[in-house]
């Protein structure tokens, strides 16, 4: 998933009925929090939870953040495990991550005072950190599988997260690639690390699509979608959904206070007004295949396409939403809705009957 790998931690250990994780805070606290904390979520949990009961261990669906933000809560993934398994390497990942330390709650600024020359990176140390988890790999493993890849796989963010917080001052296309290429290899390691693995990435459009066929990628941008078609070619599907009108959950800045806006109609010229007039409420269209290559050749050309994240500005739509997409290399299949409806946050209480084991810790 889009998410934090620390803090989708907690919603695995609850789908495969396993114990929370050791965690330095709340989960899910970092903007945007109804991305994740809404009753959708929760309903799928729950859902996936009941689906492993009657399975054994080994064959439950295991649920993964691919994202790099968790900067601070990597940290203290890292130094706990190594508490538990060898103490003083648990002393060497403070030093190593001491720098970073101060930083925890504002990573961003980090990058900054780097990129500005204001203080000297910390890449080193922590490349140094991820090092030494690497070189116990084969004693740490044998004591626990398990807990050693959730460590390395935090030592990997620690890093990834260092480089990305310097890359947002270089441009966008640096971070923006950065943070696509570590979704891809967490992906990759996840592949590798189960047998017979098989993976659905949920993501939003801009990350799932095949960027090469976008404006996305005619500017120098690649995404998870792209890289794992080169991987995969057609052992992979992408998906796309698109919808014309509704409302969505989303902030008109980053940072900003989450609000339920109307989400307006499809501009002229775009794939979301060429499927609002198919007449189909709701529709799922598969293009693969030799027999679909009419369909193949009829989405082949470029038009606009919507893109509504976390924030929405409707009030400058086109400039801030829209972008050039040739549909049929972009995805595979597209799932459409015409109307949509937001996400349903969740409150600061605990859902009522919630295990305490609950992964939000609400």
């Amino acid at each position: 998933m889009e998410g934090d790998w620390p803090d989708i931690a907690r919603i695995d250990g609850y789908v495969r009925h396993n114990a929370p994780r050791l965690r330095a805070g709340e989960a899910f606290l970092r903007f945007p929090t109804w991305m994740w904390r809404n009753q959708e979520v929760l309903a799928f949990a729950d859902w996936l939870r009941g689906h492993n009961a009657p399975l054994a261990e080994a064959a439950r669906t295991a649920v993964r953040g691919l994202d790099v933000y968790s900067l601070g809560e990597s940290i203290h993934a890292v130094i706990a495990y190594l508490e538990n398994h060898d103490p003083a390497a648990a002393a060497e990942a403070r030093r190593n991550y001491g720098s970073l330390m101060a930083w925890r709650g504002a990573p961003q600024h980090y990058g900054q005072a780097v990129e500005h020359g204001r203080m000297a990176g910390c890449e080193e140390d922590v490349v140094a950190q991820l090092g030494e988890l690497l070189r116990k790999r084969i004693q740490l493993i044998a004591d626990d599988g398990e807990a050693y890849f959730d460590a390395e796989q935090n030592a990997r963010i620690v890093r990834a997260a260092e480089s990305y917080y310097r890359a947002m001052y270089r441009g966008a296309v640096a971070s923006w690639n950065l943070r696509d290429r570590h979704m891809f290899d967490t992906l990759q390691r996840l592949m590798a690390f189960r047998c017979d693995a098989r993976a659905v990435v949920w993501a939003h459009n801009s990350h799932i699509g095949n960027a090469s066929a976008t404006a996305m990628g005619w500017r120098g941008e690649f995404n998870i979608g792209e890289l794992v078609r080169a991987a995969y070619g057609d052992e992979a599907v992408l998906i796309g959904f698109g919808t014309d009108r509704g409302t969505v959950a989303a902030a008109s800045d980053w940072g900003g206070d989450m609000k339920v806006m109307e989400l307006r109609p499809a501009r002229q010229h775009s794939w979301e007004e060429a499927f609002r007039h198919t007449g189909y409420a709701r529709s799922l269209t598969d293009w693969r295949g030799s027999k679909r290559q009419a369909l193949a050749e009829a989405l082949s050309h470029p038009l606009l396409e919507r893109a509504v994240g976390v924030v929405y500005r409707p009030q400058s739509e086109l400039l801030s939403h829209y972008f050039e997409a040739v549909l049929a290399d972009q995805f595979d299949a597209y799932v459409w809705f015409e109307e949509t409806r937001a996400v349903t946050p969740l409150g600061h209480e605990r859902p009522k009957g919630a295990p305490e084991t609950w992964p939000f810790g609400l």
